[in-house]
């Protein structure tokens, strides 16, 4: 091909980019990945045959949601009746589906709520292109978050009424406006940023070092500086009328907690029902093992005062 030609190539490429990004089209590696209206209220969904696992029954799924079939698996408690439920929704990376172990998922299940968790999009047995999240695009992974919560409520095991998202880290951009989206019962998060993603990401990249040994109070003064970049999670929280939970550890070198507990502070002045607990901790307070002992025991006890 000549220079001239490549460059009218290169040129048309753009033209063409340019165009989808106006009609709200996110790109990642030349491919159409995020797009702005994705959304999955009402999933297929097919659901293998319920396997008793002991102290537990577990139920494998597949739906569909934006193009791509999602495998997980569902834990429901042995006891009769409907049941409150949770969708789990991943950190930033490859995340398979949760699997049983832990002090969350049995806590959960033994106290009575039936969670699903899904091999995130591009992973596992889950179609798709992994993981847009990862580069600041969440609109995909904000759309299987919903479709799970409609899977659950068309379950016979689970009230419709008490369905909710839990989720850590990455999960804070993706959560809150998931659980809008589908009017949830309830959200509780741990080490989840309330502030935009790139702000985030400088946070984590000055704790770590990126400009030499800065105090706490030095790197404050950077994410002032820089001001808020990239995706905002605030307009999706202040919209939510359900409860919240976030969860802080106050030595989190990847989420700044000081900065995320300033956004829900004058939300909960304003009436919404959220909750902050913090903890003598750094990231991964979900995490096996936690950083903190006391965070996983205390978000599943919030959960079961707020499931609706």
């Amino acid at each position: 091909m000549t220079s001239s030609r490549r460059l009218l190539v290169a040129a048309g490429t753009l033209v063409a980019l340019l165009a989808l990004a106006g009609a709200g089209i996110a790109y990642f590696a030349n491919r159409v990945v995020d797009p702005a209206d994705a959304s999955c209220g009402h999933p297929s969904s097919i659901l293998g045959t319920e396997r008793n696992a002991g102290d537990h029954q577990e139920r494998e799924v597949h739906f569909r949601c934006e193009g791509a079939s999602l495998g997980g698996t569902i834990y429901l408690p042995t006891s009769s009746g409907r049941h409150a439920a949770a969708v789990w929704v991943h950190g930033a990376g490859e995340a398979m589906r949760l699997t049983w172990g832990g002090q969350l998922l049995p806590g959960l299940v033994s106290a009575g709520v039936v969670v699903l968790s899904y091999d995130k999009r591009g992973v596992g047995e889950s179609e798709g292109e992994c993981c847009p999240g990862d580069t600041g695009h969440f609109n995909l992974l904000t759309a299987d978050a919903e479709g799970a919560v409609a899977v659950l409520r068309s379950l016979p095991e689970v009230d419709p009424a008490r369905v909710g998202l839990i989720g850590g880290s990455q999960a804070g951009w993706i959560a809150p406006r998931a659980a809008v989206a589908s009017h949830a019962a309830f959200l509780a998060l741990a080490s989840a940023p309330t502030v935009p993603e790139r702000t985030a990401n400088l946070y984590e990249r000055l704790s770590a070092g990126e400009e030499g040994s800065l105090s706490r109070q030095q790197i404050a003064a950077r994410l002032r500086e820089e001001g808020p970049q990239g995706y905002d999670p605030e307009p999706d929280i202040a919209a939510m009328t359900m409860p919240g939970l976030w969860e802080f550890g106050t030595k989190d070198d990847r989420t700044p907690f000081e900065e995320s507990v300033s956004v829900l502070r004058p939300l909960q002045a304003r009436g919404h029902d959220f909750t902050v607990l913090t903890f003598p901790a750094g990231h991964g307070l979900l995490d096996i093992p936690p950083s903190d002992p006391e965070s996983t025991p205390a978000l599943i006890d919030w959960v079961l005062h707020h499931d609706g």
